[in-house]
């Protein structure tokens, strides 16, 4: 899963019309054609449900069984989904039970009294948000909230809900002070009724929907998000790797001088990597509220920058774990994003930007094609680390495996700006390794720093290793490496 995360209304708008977003059916033509050009194997929508606050993103939803009248009526939302479908691409919805805005025309005293939240805002009232909490208490409430999942899944063909915000759900006390929450009644801050209320949903969507997925945005250690009910989990089918996501976007966005002394932000992943099945996003939240884009966030000179954003993509694709872009960073974009107007399309125009796009998508053929970039995503079996220690050079080295005994890949990553001649580092194999990718590649704006395109690995010792290579690594980069042969 390769998922481009993407807001209808700010993707691409139409300049003679006002800067009027895109339709549905507008989208159909356009996005399919982009998406199969990228090689994304899914996209990901903010949410389509009805919502009166264009700045919320979707995210304050009103209509739970209703697509937003923005961008077409619901058949034309319909033919989007369905003409992905007919192109190969999976379609995942953001979906919101976590709270809801205290619109009038919402469904806050829906009937004159809390009969969809809580009475006392110590429960129903979420502070982060300024909306109400849903009751997962009442039988009433749990049925409307798994019968509008149901509905998208049902009427429009979605092959996944990504559930909004589910670390508020799990906690009496998130972003809360003492005093303004309320125990449960054995006496703890575990949200025992939204506990109940998240396993019975991912029951009932994988009894009803078994070829889908749930996906959770949960970012604290709650433990087995992503397991069955019957092991005592919640019962996703994945869950997003917020640590990862903060803990490497710091780590880049540090001079790479520094880098040296924060290495463990790039090894502490792999303690947890398989405690869940994890979703590795570069998503909306980090290039907003004034976050800057991911481009902005990198540090250097221009060439570093556009260096640094092409690593940590591939340093994404090279983990394991489903991968997650929102719309904008395969241009390179220098703004962050604006729910109010389309992303930078103009920037393809020059150079740099064109090159990370190509980046982008020559990381999603190879992901497509290397079953050993996927296969194997959620079990340690898939993954072995060559040397995680290197912090003097900022190097890190790994392997990724697939089913057969064939599918080997290598990985090097080096954040700093200098490039390593005759760097030797062990390998599994001894014989032939092909280097199939490399972030320095002219093509992609980098230095030009290479390696042959096959590479013998000799019987010389290395890390703990029979076999070695002896390798180029170029500065600011990744290079992917592929067994081919076996010894």
């Amino acid at each position: 899963m390769s998922i481009y995360e993407l807001h209808p209304g700010s993707w691409r708008q139409v300049p003679e019309e006002g800067l009027r977003p895109l339709s549905y059916r507008e989208l159909a033509q356009q996005l399919v054609e982009y998406l199969q050009e990228m090689k994304f194997t899914h996209v990901e929508f903010l949410p389509v449900m009805e919502h009166p606050f264009s700045g919320s993103w979707g995210y304050q939803t009103t209509g739970y069984f209703a697509a937003t009248s923005r961008y077409g009526t619901p058949q034309d939302l319909m033919y989007l989904i369905d003409t992905l479908h007919q192109h190969g691409i999976g379609v995942i919805l953001d979906w919101v039970p976590s709270h809801f805005p205290t619109d009038e025309h919402g469904l806050g005293f829906f009937d004159g009294t809390h009969l969809y939240e809580h009475d006392d805002s110590r429960k129903g009232f979420h502070p982060d948000w300024k909306s109400y909490i849903f009751n997962y208490g009442r039988v009433e409430v749990q049925n409307f909230l798994i019968s509008s999942a149901l509905f998208w899944l049902d009427k429009y063909h979605a092959d996944g809900l990504r559930v909004d915000g589910v670390a508020s759900m799990l906690y009496l006390d998130y972003s809360r002070k003492d005093g303004e929450w309320l125990p449960n009644k054995l006496g703890g801050r575990d949200n025992l009724e939204a506990i109940s209320f998240i396993r019975r949903f991912n029951e009932v969507v994988y009894k009803n929907y078994p070829d889908t997925q749930t996906i959770a945005e949960e970012s604290t250690a709650w433990p087995a998000v992503s397991r069955p009910t019957t092991m005592g989990g919640l019962g996703f089918g994945m869950k997003w790797d917020m640590g990862w996501m903060h803990d490497t976007l710091l780590y880049m966005s540090r001079d790479p001088i520094y880098r040296q002394y924060h290495h463990n932000d790039l090894n502490f992943r792999m303690i947890y990597a398989f405690t869940e099945n994890f979703v590795l996003p570069l998503s909306h939240d980090e290039v907003a509220h004034g976050k800057s884009s991911l481009l902005g966030k990198m540090l250097g000179d221009d060439w570093q920058k556009f260096a640094n954003l092409r690593l940590l993509l591939g340093y994404m694709y090279a983990q394991p774990g489903k991968k997650l872009l929102f719309m904008g960073a395969e241009l390179a974009q220098w703004n962050e994003w604006s729910h109010d107007i389309s992303l930078d399309w103009h920037l393809l125009n020059y150079s740099r930007h064109l090159e990370i796009q190509r980046w982008v998508k020559a990381l999603n053929e190879l992901y497509r094609s290397e079953p050993a970039l996927y296969q194997l995503d959620f079990t340690q079996a898939g993954f072995e680390w060559i040397d995680s220690q290197n912090s003097l050079q900022s190097i890190i080295s790994f392997v990724r495996k697939g089913n057969l005994a064939d599918d080997l890949l290598f990985v090097v990553c080096n954040f700093t700006p200098m490039t390593y001649f005759s760097f030797r580092v062990g390998v599994p194999r001894g014989g032939l390794w092909k280097r199939l990718l490399n972030s320095d590649d002219l093509k992609y704006g980098g230095s030009g720093q290479d390696n042959p395109s096959n590479l013998t690995a000799h019987a010389n010792p290395m890390h703990g290793r029979s076999y070695s290579l002896d390798i180029t690594v170029p500065p600011l980069a990744v290079v992917y490496f592929k067994s081919r042969e076996h010894r």
